[in-house]
C-alpha cells in the first residue's frame, strides 16, 4: 500500500479534521459530498434569498442545505430561498403556519421528525411543488396535513396521534412510494390508498384496525399490518398484487376461520409473518416462500402438505426459516418426510 508523503498528509489534514465535526444529517446527504470533495466549490457564504438564521448552520461548502436539528427551537426559523434541504428534527416546534415555507418554495427535503407539532396550517406545504421527502414522525398530529405536494415520494407520519385519515388525504399522489402511518390510533382507513399507484412500502402497524384496508395499491412490495385487531383476511386478498414480497400480520386476532383457503399459497412471497395470532393449523403457503413466522399461536399439528406437494416430491419448499415456538407441537410432531420437503431450511425453531 502506498503511503502519503509528509507534505501530502499536511495538505490533507484540514480536510480530515473537518470530517470529525460533521453531523449525521450532513454525512447522509446525497449532495453533501459533492461539495465536500471539490475544493473549488463555493467557499463564501451564500446569502441568496436572505442570511442564514443565527440558530442554524448553512455551510458554505453546501449552500443549499440548512441544519437546525437539536437546537431547542420552539418555532419555525426563516428559511432562505436558495435552500433545498432543511433539517429541523429533534426540536420543540409546536406548529407550522401557512407562511413557514413561503420564501423557500424549492425545498426538496423537509425533516421535521421528533418535534411537538400538533397543528399544521392547511396551506403550509401547498407551494412546495418539488418536495420529495417529508418526515413528520414523532409529533402530536391528529390528522394528515392537508394539500400535501403531489411530488412527494417519501412521507412519514408514524408515531403521531392520528385517529382517522380523511377521504382524499392522498388524492393525486401518484409519485408516492413510501408511506409510514404506523404507531398511530387509526381505527378505520377506508379506501384512501386507491390513488397511490406507485406505492411500494406501506406500514400501518400498531394501530387499531379491525379489518384489512380496502383498495390497497397493486404495486406494493412491502405491507405491514402487525399489531392491530384484524380477525379476518378477504378472499383472494393477495391475488391483487403483482410485486408483493413481504407481508406482516403479527399480533392480530387471526383464526383459521378468518383465513380463506390458499390465501397465502401465491407465488412471489418471500416473507410472511403470522406470529402472535390464534391459528390452530399451519396455513398452506407457496413453495417459493423463504421466511415463515408462526410463533405464539395455538398450532397443534405439523401439516407437511402446507409446505410441499405430496404428489410431486421434486416440488419441495424453498423455506429457509420457520418459527413455530410457543405453539402446541414439538420436534416429535415433525414427520420424517419433512427432511425432503424442507431441504433448504437452515433454521426451524420449535
Amino acid at each position: 500500500m502506498r503511503l502519503l508523503s509528509f507534505e501530502k498528509m499536511h495538505l490533507a489534514a484540514p480536510f480530515l479534521l473537518g470530517l470529525l465535526h460533521l453531523t449525521v444529517a450532513q454525512v447522509n446527504d446525497p449532495l453533501f459530498w459533492v461539495y465536500r470533495l471539490h475544493p473549488m466549490a463555493q467557499l463564501q457564504a451564500d446569502n441568496t434569498g436572505g442570511d442564514c438564521p443565527a440558530e442554524c448552520d448553512c455551510p458554505p461548502t453546501f449552500p443549499i442545505a440548512m441544519y437546525c436539528e437539536s437546537r431547542g427551537l420552539k418555532q419555525m426559523p426563516y428559511i432562505p430561498s436558495r435552500i433545498k434541504y432543511v433539517y429541523l428534527q429533534h426540536n420543540q416546534i409546536t406548529s407550522i403556519s401557512e407562511s413557514a415555507f413561503g420564501n423557500a418554495t424549492n425545498l426538496v427535503w423537509v425533516m421535521l421528525h421528533e418535534n411537538h407539532i400538533s397543528t399544521v396550517d392547511k396551506n403550509a406545504f401547498a407551494k412546495l411543488s418539488k418536495l420529495d421527502r417529508l418526515y413528520l414522525s414523532g409529533n402530536n398530529l391528529t390528522d394528515v396535513p392537508g394539500l400535501l405536494p403531489l411530488s412527494l415520494r417519501d412521507l412519514r407520519l408514524n408515531h403521531n396521534k392520528i385517529a382517522k385519515v380523511q377521504p382524499g388525504a392522498f388524492e393525486g399522489m401518484d409519485n408516492l412510494t413510501i408511506l409510514l402511518l404506523n404507531n398511530n390510533q387509526i381505527q378505520d382507513i377506508g379506501g384512501v390508498f386507491k390513488d397511490l399507484r406507485s406505492l411500494t412500502l406501506l406500514d400501518i402497524s400498531n394501530n387499531q384496525l379491525k379489518k384489512v384496508p380496502e383498495g390497497l395499491p397493486s404495486m406494493l412490495h412491502q405491507l405491514y399490518l402487525g399489531s392491530n385487531s384484524i380477525n379476518a383476511i378477504p378472499d383472494n386478498f393477495l391475488n391483487h398484487f403483482s410485486n408483493l414480497q413481504y407481508v406482516r400480520f403479527s399480533h392480530n386476532e387471526l383464526t383459521d376461520k378468518g383465513i380463506p383457503p390458499n390465501t397465502f399459497n401465491v407465488s412471489g412471497l418471500i416473507e410472511l409473518d403470522l406470529s402472535f395470532n390464534k391459528l390452530e393449523r399451519i396455513p398452506p403457503v407457496s413453495a417459493s416462500l423463504e421466511h415463515l413466522y408462526l410463533q405464539a399461536n395455538q398450532i397443534k399439528e405439523f401439516t407437511l402438505g402446507s409446505f410441499c406437494s405430496i404428489v410431486d416430491v421434486m416440488n419441495f419448499s424453498k423455506l429457509r426459516i420457520l418459527r413455530l415456538e410457543g405453539n402446541e407441537i414439538s420436534l416429535h410432531d415433525i414427520p420424517s418426510e419433512s427432511a425432503m420437503c424442507l431441504r433448504l431450511a437452515s433454521d426451524i425453531v420449535l
